[in-house]
């Protein structure tokens, strides 16, 4: 017999003899004792109990819960009884009151109460008992009240080294989101003799870090639930919680947490939801091509599916995203008679839609498809109006369309409209994206259980950017990062970025790492043009982050425990468009959930 057996027989044992645990009330809160050493019992489920315990199948901690349990009930059964008796005692005196009203002098009387009324007494009166009991929380003590049942805490840690190794003859890239994020970028050589900012691909890099996240959820009444979770970061950025050990100033300085999640969802049937708030991903993406797996959503989402056949059940994903919201206080343009003038609002959106299939071929085949649509507003820069900029904190009317985050590969263009007058106009410039996004995703992934629990496993996406104009990219292009090399100094040659992108991955292995020795095994390649995607958004891990890679990727996990697992992967990244730049990346993780 397995210890999972041995436990279940004891539970059985000890629920069908709660009431004989329990009879010494001549003792409030005694009760029998389990122990390893414990001298034998003329109880023979606490003799089992202690056997168990001394196997090494149940703790002491385990075996006294279980006996308290018992103990609970057996009161509970003990205090129905009784009020079951009193009723009974008290309808039998009522029944002779009335029986001898009515009858002649002399007459015997027999109380007889039938067994089938006693029962229905009993089962009621238990029936209150135990509701009181629940109610009032004295029949399980240490259990939790109605309110705080209905919270379901969770989290995750995560360790982390990584290893970034540039090869020879990698970069330079231009960090156009150090400019955007700071101060504007002087252009004039001969006020400001220094380069603008770029990455450093050159230095080989070790680094160590970790990720927290603890959240809950929340289920509140008809339908409606809520959630919040804090995370890690060395930042707000949209796509990583990673926090570097040593960052932060150094010095074992405390590190910052982030509100990660916080929405209220409400779902009235099983297979519709709207939520709205802070929350995951609504849409369905089996790969990293389009957006990173942790990436949080702003706004409103409904999510909606229906099986019109057995084994086949369409979805569909829907809502409206607020990227950036300006601030009511945008910043001075000019100054006129009239007064302070003030930059239009720039606010950008990103509508999307999504439809799909999710089919089971058979029991051990299941196909899912999806196609969507998403809408970007207002994120493509546009040259200001006419603007003289004497100093770094002038601004110009299209400033606000400059990306607040990016990462790296889309292409830029200007948004200052400066008329360079030697001696009395300086060149203090900001850039934005040089191409609208109106991407279109096809997704799929095909899911072989044959081997159950391993299984075979392939996903692909793939990304094309309808918006895209290459002739209109081509002409405002600025900096070295997608125009093909020149052997002439400080000249770039022509645009070559495009706005197509594709994945392919296998994957081997169980579906979730859950317990000691599951694995899986995955192995890929990702080719991701420069304005296929707003680079924001997508994976930070591969290449470092961003669009305008290719390359290949491979990795395993295997449980160590139930919750606990290891990762392994290695990712090989290479420009797709302008200057070299490659990176080889490998990463060790330790991850516990709980």
């Amino acid at each position: 017999m397995t210890k999972r057996q041995l436990a279940g027989t004891a539970a059985i044992l000890l629920a069908l003899s709660a009431p004989a645990l329990a009879q010494d009330d001549t003792q409030p809160g005694k009760r029998p004792t389990v122990s390893r050493d414990a001298p034998p019992s003329s109880n023979a489920t606490v003799n089992l109990i202690n056997l168990l315990v001394k196997q090494g199948t149940l703790s002491e901690e385990q075996a006294t819960a279980l006996i308290k349990q018992a103990d609970d009930e057996a009161y509970v059964a003990r205090q129905a009884t009784r009020d079951a008796t009193t009723k009974a005692e008290g309808a039998e005196k009522a029944a002779a009151t009335a029986t001898d009203a009515v009858s002649p002098a002399g007459t015997k009387r027999v109380t007889y109460v039938p067994e089938i009324v006693k029962k229905q007494l009993r089962d009621e009166i238990r029936a209150e008992v135990m509701a009181k009991a629940e109610k009032e929380n004295w029949a399980s003590p240490g259990k939790y009240p109605e309110w705080a049942q209905r919270i379901r805490f969770y989290g995750d840690i995560r360790a982390r080294y990584e290893g970034d190794h540039f090869p020879s003859g990698s970069g330079p890239l231009e960090n156009f989101n150090a400019i955007n994020t700071g101060s504007p970028f002087n252009e004039d050589p001969s006020l400001n003799p220094y380069f603008p900012p770029f990455y450093n691909t050159t230095q080989d890099r070790n680094r160590f870090r970790f990720r927290a996240r603890l959240g809950a959820d929340v289920d509140l009444f008809d339908g409606f639930s809520a959630g919040l979770r804090i995370a890690t970061g060395d930042s707000s950025s949209p796509v990583s919680t990673n926090q570097t050990f040593g960052g932060n100033g150094g010095n074992f300085s405390k590190y910052a947490l982030w509100l990660d999640r916080a929405f209220v969802k409400y779902q009235p049937v099983q297979d519709f939801v709207g939520t709205v708030g802070r929350f995951d991903n609504p849409f369905w993406s089996p790969t990293d091509l389009v957006w990173y797996k942790d990436i949080g959503f702003d706004g409103f989402a409904i999510q909606a599916k229906h099986e019109v056949a057995e084994g086949f059940t369409p979805f569909f994903v829907g809502g409206a995203f607020p990227v950036f919201n300006t601030d009511l206080n945008a910043g001075i343009n000019s100054v006129t008679i009239a007064g302070p003038t003030f930059a239009p609002s720039r606010d950008k959106w990103l509508f999307g839609a999504q439809g799909g299939l999710g089919a089971k071929l058979d029991s051990e085949t299941n196909l899912t498809l999806a196609f969507a649509y998403y809408d970007f507003i207002n994120v493509k820069g546009k040259l200001s109006s006419e603007c003289f900029v004497t100093s770094a904190v002038d601004t110009c009317d299209t400033d606000l369309l400059r990306p607040s985050f990016a990462q790296k590969g889309n292409t830029y263009m200007k948004l200052r409209n400066i008329p360079f007058t030697p001696g009395s106009t300086t060149l203090f410039q900001f850039y934005g994206l040089a191409s609208d996004f109106r991407p279109v995703v096809a997704s799929g992934q095909l899911d072989f259980a044959q081997f159950n629990p391993v299984h075979i496993i392939l996903d692909a996406e793939y990304i094309w950017n309808t918006a895209f104009d290459r002739a209109a990219v081509a002409a405002v292009v600025v900096g070295p990062n997608n125009t093909a090399p020149s052997s002439t100094p400080n000249v770039f040659g022509p645009y070559n970025g495009g706005n197509q992108g594709w994945l392919a991955r296998l994957t081997v292995g169980n579906k979730e790492v859950k317990h000691l020795w599951d694995w899986n095994a995955h192995v890929g390649y990702k080719y991701l043009e420069s304005d296929a995607m707003v680079d924001a958004f997508v994976d930070s891990d591969f290449g470092l982050g961003g669009t305008n890679l290719k390359g290949y990727f491979i990795g395993g996990n295997v449980g160590l425990g139930e919750n606990i697992w290891g990762s392994v992967r290695w990712m090989s990244a290479n420009n797709i468009a302008g200057l070299p730049y490659k990176v080889d990346i490998v990463q060790l993780d330790l991850n516990a959930r709980f």
